[in-house]
């Protein structure tokens, strides 16, 4: 019996979208009531890369035909009644410093070009068993070290940059080449790209999701997530994605949550913390204006807006990179001094300018990590100085732009500041996600708009540790109530 001929008389019809578009969640339904093949929806998504990816440059590698192999192979377990859960038979694309066997893992890098792992990283052994169709690889700036993924363009406009690192992923997902991507972040290499391509980017507390398996660029700093199309979406990618491996040092032993439980449910009665310092300091206006538009929008749902003052912000810049540029060096060093030509010249320089880099300066760095942890934490709590409302009352998350500047043009170097500063596109879009990243909060992209040449816009929610459900509770009530399902940016 063909897979067509086993659907159900009260199958649901497919919708409006063609299959390419539709967010995980629909595709999911679709799938579990047999309305949509697995091979159905995996051949639309290969048929887009081919008509889009030539222009967007989202993809390093292509595995179509193992792609169409694990679809049908998902259709039939799914016609016989083994469904694995909302992941089977859904396109994944990976960012290419995540392991799978077989298939290279370049880092978009002439260093890498030869490398081919045996085995799979725990994000895709844990997708392979969720049933998820791999797609592809996709590109990053080169081994993460950037925020703005070269060989990639912009989603809503060619012109621009994609954001970075994980460019490619974002890109896949808006541009309708991937149902849903995973992407690494360090220090907002996932939620800057879902800023500007409208998508959502969700970078978990430090340790959910492990890191076994995934190329590093700053050990103490880097994050996997997902990026998908809807809060939803990433809910179900957490879900499958969470919980403990001890192959991560670093990874949490955890109990595992249903992610999609909070889903819907009212946010009457959530504290947000609305920044009175540094968030919305050198932030384009329609940038600020749409997301204190956002804000407006949750308190009509029921929740409180509360001024706070965010601690100890003069010292992220120094934090993160006191940091990242050390450990960068660190994991690069043999190659480095092997192949240095093999670099492009951005990376080779930040890399060997970490060879000076002193240890002091690098303690120094962690020390004001760990009273910045603390202080957010009293922030949050409502404890400290600065934190809740004098004090008291303390906050759920910490609502802002997730980048202060819409997509630069490719070849812009800075931006221009109304006090007439000039900031490096790179400094400028790391500013407002690194504090997350130092602190080890989970932090989430959504969009929030389009400025006024069609770009789209992206409002950050920060939580406390382990309060990922808190976050999607927030972006879930805002895109229902405010904006429709994401269709695929056309390009």
């Amino acid at each position: 019996m063909t897979y067509a001929s086993s659907r159900t008389a009260a199958s649901t019809p497919l919708p409006h979208q063609l299959p390419h578009q539709l967010p995980l969640t629909e595709a999911a339904r679709l799938i579990a009531d047999r309305s949509l093949s697995p091979v159905e929806l995996t051949t639309s998504v290969l048929d887009r890369i081919a008509a889009v990816d030539p222009k967007a440059g989202a993809y390093v590698t292509v595995t179509a035909e193992a792609a169409l192999h694990a679809a049908a192979e998902a259709e039939r377990e799914i016609a016989a009644g083994h469904h694995r859960g909302p992941l089977h038979g859904v396109p994944v694309a990976l960012k290419d410093l995540i392991d799978v066997a077989g298939v290279p893992t370049t880092a978009s890098s002439r260093v890498r070009a030869d490398h081919t792992p045996d085995a799979d990283a725990t994000v895709t052994e844990r997708l392979r068993a969720a049933g998820a169709v791999l797609i592809g690889k996709t590109h990053t700036h080169e081994f993460a070290y950037g925020l703005t993924t070269p060989q990639t363009r912009n989603a809503w406009s060619p012109g621009h940059v994609a954001g970075g690192s994980s460019g490619g992923s974002a890109v896949a997902v808006a541009a309708g080449t991937a149902t849903f991507a995973l992407g690494t972040d360090t220090g907002g290499s996932i939620r800057v790209p879902a800023a500007l391509n409208h998508v959502v980017g969700l970078k978990p507390t430090y340790g959910l999701i492990p890191r076994h398996g995934v190329t590093s660029l700053s050990w103490s700093l880097d994050h996997v997530g997902p990026i998908t199309r809807t809060a939803g979406d990433a809910a179900l990618v957490l879900q499958a994605l969470a919980g403990y491996d001890p192959r991560d040092p670093a990874s949490l032993d955890h109990p595992r949550e249903d992610y999609t439980r909070a889903l819907g449910t009212p946010v009457t009665g959530l504290r947000i913390g609305v920044p009175a310092n540094y968030y919305f300091d050198r932030v384009q206006p329609q940038v600020a204006a749409a997301v204190r538009a956002a804000v407006d929008a949750l308190t009509a749902l029921g929740a409180t807006a509360v001024p706070v003052h965010v601690p100890m912000t003069e010292y992220v810049h120094a934090a993160q990179w006191g940091h990242m540029v050390p450990e960068a060096t660190a994991y690069h060093q043999d190659m480095l001094r092997a192949a240095p030509d093999l670099y492009s010249d951005d990376v080779r320089m930040l890399l060997e300018a970490g060879e000076f880099f002193p240890a002091t300066d690098y303690i120094r760095a962690q020390r004001a990590r760990t009273l910045m942890h603390r202080a957010w934490l009293d922030l949050f709590d409502g404890t400290g100085e600065t934190g809740g409302t004098g004090g008291t009352g303390g906050i759920d998350a910490i609502v802002a732009p997730a980048v202060p500047a819409t997509a630069a043009l490719a070849d812009q170097q800075t931006f221009t500041w109304p006090d007439g500063s000039a900031e490096p596109v790179s400094d400028a879009y790391v500013r407002l996600s690194a504090p997350a990243n130092l602190t080890g909060f989970p932090a989430l992209s959504l969009p929030v708009g389009l400025d006024d040449q069609g770009l789209p816009i992206g409002m950050q929610l920060i939580g406390r540790p382990l309060a990922e459900s808190t976050l999607l509770r927030l972006a879930h009530a805002y895109e229902t109530a405010h904006r429709p399902v994401p269709a695929a940016a056309s390009m």
